[in-house]
């Protein structure tokens, strides 16, 4: 298995703080999101079949079939519903629910921000502690602009890896706290789990905590920051893979897709696509 290199939602001023301590840091530092994605992108083959009764720690795979079609997850819509978690949407509808990861800022979530507000698109942002640190007046703009903004988690570590329900709740509520200091407003009851490494425990303590978390059921590789995807590889998969009740995974932190998004969602458009927020979803 590849593993990729991920520094999303790590904050060097946070490395110090004893929470988790530094050696998990660090593991999250270097196992990051790409093993989430490894199964979706690299082979398009399901991760390992997960027993719907145990569900142990997990990553998020998908299985990919005939285009236009709805991926499969590796954990049935109904069963992650037990807890309000969610992949995709349904599957008679041409709807689009867009949704960034944002870790960091370096640039190109203004230029996304432009696009969306263009095209009068809603999207969801999921943040962890270091971009509200580090980029409170985009967080602001998001909110003013009429984006939900979702909890990342304050420091993007394997929450699969946390069975105590008081550290679990700390990474969501430092999050949620530093939100509302900021904007003056509550944040988006969306979860969405660092690296998408998940077990039943975590979804059972999101529910508990009033949260939906949300999956994906498209995104692909776009967080590597020395090797951007090209325009043609970026379309071939977003509008290749495009299917009714698409959760669509970006990153904000991606060049590729701060100048193609503008082109992209004319092109969704083009193919009969509208867009809908994961309030909608969640009603």
């Amino acid at each position: 298995m590849k593993i990729s290199l991920d520094k999303d939602g790590l904050s060097l001023k946070d490395l110090g703080k004893p929470l988790f301590g530094i050696g998990l840091l660090f593991a999250a530092f270097f196992f990051g999101r790409g093993v989430a994605y490894v199964n979706q992108e690299e082979t398009g083959e399901l991760t390992e079949t997960v027993n719907s009764a145990v569900m142990e720690a997990e990553n998020w795979g998908l299985g990919f079939g005939t285009e236009g079609a709805q991926p499969t997850g590796n954990v049935t819509t109904e069963e992650l519903g037990q807890y309000d978690a969610h992949y995709v949407g349904d599957s008679s509808e041409k709807v689009i629910y867009l949704t960034f990861d944002a870790g960091y800022e370096n640039g190109n979530t203004a230029a996304i921000l432009d696009a969306l507000k263009k095209h009068n698109v809603s999207a969801t942002f999921f943040v962890v502690g270091h971009y509200l640190e580090s980029a409170p007046d985009l967080v602001k703009r998001m909110v003013e602009e009429g984006h939900s903004v979702g909890n990342h988690t304050y420091h993007h570590l394997d929450m699969s890896s946390i069975s105590n329900k008081e550290s679990f709740q700390k990474e969501m509520d430092d999050v949620a706290n530093l939100f509302k200091e900021i904007t003056g407003e509550e944040m988006a009851m969306y979860y969405r789990p660092p690296q998408g490494k998940y077990s039943t425990e975590n979804l059972k303590m999101a529910k508990d905590l009033g949260y939906h978390t949300f999956f994906w059921s498209l995104a692909y590789v776009d967080w590597y920051q020395d090797k951007q995807p090209t325009k043609e590889e970026a379309f071939n998969k977003l509008v290749g893979r495009i299917h009714p009740g698409a959760i669509v995974l970006l990153h904000s932190t991606s060049k590729t897709n701060a100048e193609i998004l503008d082109e992209l969602l004319t092109k969704w458009e083009e193919m009969g696509y509208t867009f809908r927020t994961l309030e909608d979803f969640v009603k």
